[in-house]
Formats: structure tokens, sequence, C-alpha cells
């Protein structure tokens, strides 16, 4: 144990100045990202620098924080009790991500099952608007072309990441690493065609088209989506680059490796998303009239 004479199960953290700069960081990271789009505090739109800076201040401090939490795990300060309460913090912070999903898709839901209920409005423009899901004059993506990509690309790194496990459960290290490099590359191919859709759309004006009536409302609620849910996965896929480092530098073992453990709960949780986000934005009401 890292602290003399402890008589208990649980782990005292000694003071540590990570929870005050990780929230000071956030900070000058959200009003860096107002100030580089609208302007703010006598700078002008564009100021990028602001948000860069906060950026870098989370990823120092995120750095710091989890070689402390590696260090803490290592010297034995991680006992069966605390080891449990680090799986039910998981576990809540995954439920509280769970919940960020239900309001996205309650909004996109609420428009798709309940438009026709705005065509009873006295206002000629705002029964045409309401009329169809999508909004008329809306180009909506193909589900069974990049969408679909996607889905598989999803799906088989949640297969790679179930081997991982498995074979770091077995004590197969190169196995462990070959199969977290694979989770790793999918992870970066999903980002990278989930961008190149994104411009697709954008540079198209799928969405936003002036002849669009509610084109604002359909793009907002899609980006909010499937946006938040890309952000996910390149926080998972970071979280899974840690996993690789460590394991490549000797970390974890077939008895203890909960950080990678709940490295793969996230991971399966982004690709539970993902299928509801596919099954019902894509495919049941993405592309039903609007065209």
């Amino acid at each position: 144990m890292a602290q003399a004479g402890v008589k208990h199960d649980y782990h005292l953290v000694n003071p540590s100045p990570w929870p005050l700069l990780a929230s000071l960081g956030a900070t000058i990271m959200a009003v860096g990202l107002v100030t580089w789009w609208k302007g703010l505090f006598g700078l002008p739109a564009g100021t990028w620098w602001l948000f860069a800076a906060g950026f870098v201040l989370i990823m120092l401090v995120a750095t710091a924080w989890w070689i402390d939490v590696t260090k803490e795990a290592n010297a034995g300060d991680h006992t069966p009790v605390v080891s449990i309460g680090l799986r039910y913090g998981m576990i809540l912070f995954i439920a509280s991500e769970v919940m960020f999903f239900v309001a996205w898709f309650w909004i996109f839901f609420e428009m798709a099952l309940f438009h026709e209920h705005r065509t009873l409005s006295s206002i000629e423009e705002v029964r045409q608007a309401w009329a169809t899901w999508p909004p008329a004059g809306i180009e909506t993506v193909p589900a069974w072309n990049l969408p679909l990509v996607n889905t598989l690309t999803l799906l088989l790194s949640g297969t790679t990441v179930t081997w991982a496990h498995h074979a770091l459960q077995q004590g197969d290290r190169k196995g462990a690493q070959y199969a977290l490099i694979l989770t790793v590359i999918l992870g970066v191919i999903f980002s990278l065609v989930q961008f190149y859709e994104y411009h697709h759309i954008l540079s198209h004006e799928y969405f936003f088209s002036e002849n669009a009536m509610n084109s604002g409302l359909y793009g907002s609620s899609f980006f909010m989506a499937t946006g938040f849910h890309g952000f996910h996965v390149l926080v998972g896929t970071i979280f899974l680059l840690i996993c690789l480092m460590r394991l490549m530098r000797g970390g974890f073992t077939p008895e203890k490796h909960f950080g990678f453990e709940a490295a793969a709960w996230y991971w399966h949780f982004v690709d539970v998303v993902w299928l509801f986000l596919f099954a019902f934005i894509y495919v049941v009401f993405g592309g039903a009239g609007g065209h």
C-alpha cells in the first residue's frame, strides 16, 4: 500500500491539482469555442488560439492525471473495494452518457412522429413546413452507402475489442496488442468516413438549402445526434490507444486490467448507440419523403 499504516480497504487520494486545472481548461476551451465561432471579449470571430490553449491544457492534465492513477494502481492502492467503486463509477458515467443521447433521440422522434400535429396550425407556411418528415426540399443521406460502411466498421471493431479483452484474460499479450491495433484503426476509419460524409452534406447543402422548409431543425437534430456520437468515437479511440500504449509498455495483467475493461465497456456503448442512430435516423425516419 502506498499509504503507510492504513487499516482500511479504501484509498484516500492525495491532494491533487488536476481537478481544478481540468475545470480551468474546460472553461477556457468552451469560451474559446464561442470566440472562435462568434467572437467574444472584443476578439473577432475566427480567433481560434483560445480554444487551442484550453484543449492543450485539457490534454496535458488528462495525461498527468492518468499517469497518477496508473501509479496508484501499481502501488496497490486499488484494493477490491476501490475496484468495485471504479466499476460503479464507470457504469454511472456511461448511464449519464446514455441520457445525453436520449435527449437527441427525443427531439428527432418528436419531430418525426408528431410533425403532422403542427399541420393543424392556422398559418399556411407552418402547415406546409410540417407536412412531411424529413421536411420538403431536403435531400437525405442514403442509409445504405457511407452509413452502412460505418455500421459494419463499428460492428467489426466491437468484435476486435472483445478479442483483445479475451486474449488479455488468457495471458496472450501479443494477441491483445494485435486486436487493439485493429480496433484503433477501425475507430480512425469511422471518424474519417464520417468527416467525408459531413463534408459532402455541407458542400452540397443537402440539409440547409434555401428551398427546404425547416431545414435548420432537421440539420441541427441530425448533426447533434450523429456528431455527438462521432465525438464519442474519437474519445473512445483515444481511450483505446492509451490502453494499447500501456499494454505495449508491460501494463495490465490477466487479473488486473480494469483500465482496458472500462475502455471496452465504453466502446461497446458507442457501438450500441450507433446501431440505434443508423436504424432510426438514417433508415426509419431519414428517408421517408423530403426528397
